[in-house]
């Protein structure tokens, strides 16, 4: 059966309220593809039964965060798009220890993290090209709103899929070990990652000030007051000289003026404005 109006408007209403999730109209069938897979988890026969069982729940619920997982986009991979982590490895974190040499510290968030790819990457990119970050003090914050995918980051834990989708193979042997059908991250290599769910739209604890912030594909979700209000709230935690990434559709541009764009070969980030560290 498919989803009512009433109950397409309910649904979409919950996910802007509860995680800033925009669905437009005419996404019906998200929804419905979406939520299929709770109607027999929660021992209902359709989606409207299913549906009906949301609302009789506080929105605090289990059910609600189980809700708001199955409508949340995890599409992620290791070195996703590349040139971002290119840009890291050439200019940014060279750039970094130069100016942190005093205070030997290197602090980096990996916002909307899913399924744990970026962090590792972050980790292994850090691990191969920088050895004197060894004797500092380097953390690495992953966050996400899911508790399953956060889970799966956790344990780091990888089908033969999911190492195949950008993980080059001396990285794969270097730094993971398979178990049957699937490939766990090192234990070694999860030492200074601390992962920790997250939502952005509700109240942030207080942060340390970051020099690297990652928060990349997940903002094209949000309407335009949540994205403004993120922005200025990373402002708030980031080092003056620090660098925002966004996705490769993502942009300050007409949102928050206090950023500024800057190019690092075929990438773009930003910085505040008026501390931008050009190459």
């Amino acid at each position: 059966m498919a989803i009512t109006a009433q109950e397409f408007d309910y649904v979409r209403d919950l996910a802007r309220r509860t995680a800033a999730i925009v669905i437009d109209p005419g996404k019906e069938y998200f929804i419905e593809s979406r939520l299929a897979p709770l109607i027999a988890s929660q021992g209902c026969k359709t989606l409207t039964e299913l549906i009906a069982l949301i609302r009789k729940n506080p929105t605090a619920s289990a059910l609600h965060a189980r809700t708001i997982d199955a409508l949340t986009t995890n599409e992620t991979f290791f070195f996703r798009d590349f040139q971002p982590f290119e840009a890291l490895r050439k200019d940014i974190i060279p750039k970094l220890i130069e100016q942190r040499a005093s205070k030997r510290t290197l602090n980096i968030w990996s916002a909307a993290c899913s399924t744990g790819q970026e962090p590792y990457t972050l980790a292994m990119l850090l691990r191969e090209n920088f050895p004197e970050l060894a004797s500092w003090n380097v953390s690495i914050l992953a966050t996400d709103i899911s508790p399953t995918v956060l889970a799966q980051a956790k344990e780091g834990s990888y089908n033969q899929f999911e190492v195949n989708r950008g993980l080059p193979a001396p990285l794969l042997v270097k730094h993971f070990n398979k178990q049957g059908e699937r490939w766990y991250v090192n234990d070694d290599l999860k030492r200074g990652i601390e992962f920790r769910p997250m939502n952005l739209i509700e109240p942030w604890p207080i942060f340390m000030p970051f020099d690297i912030v990652l928060i990349r594909n997940v903002m094209i979700y949000f309407d335009v007051p949540t994205k403004q209000a993120i922005l200025k709230r990373i402002r708030a935690c980031l080092q003056p000289q620090g660098t925002l990434f966004l996705g490769t559709a993502e942009t300050t541009l007409n949102l928050d003026p206090a950023w500024a764009a800057v190019s690092f070969g075929n990438t773009t980030v930003y910085q505040h404005a008026g501390n931008t560290s050009h190459p």
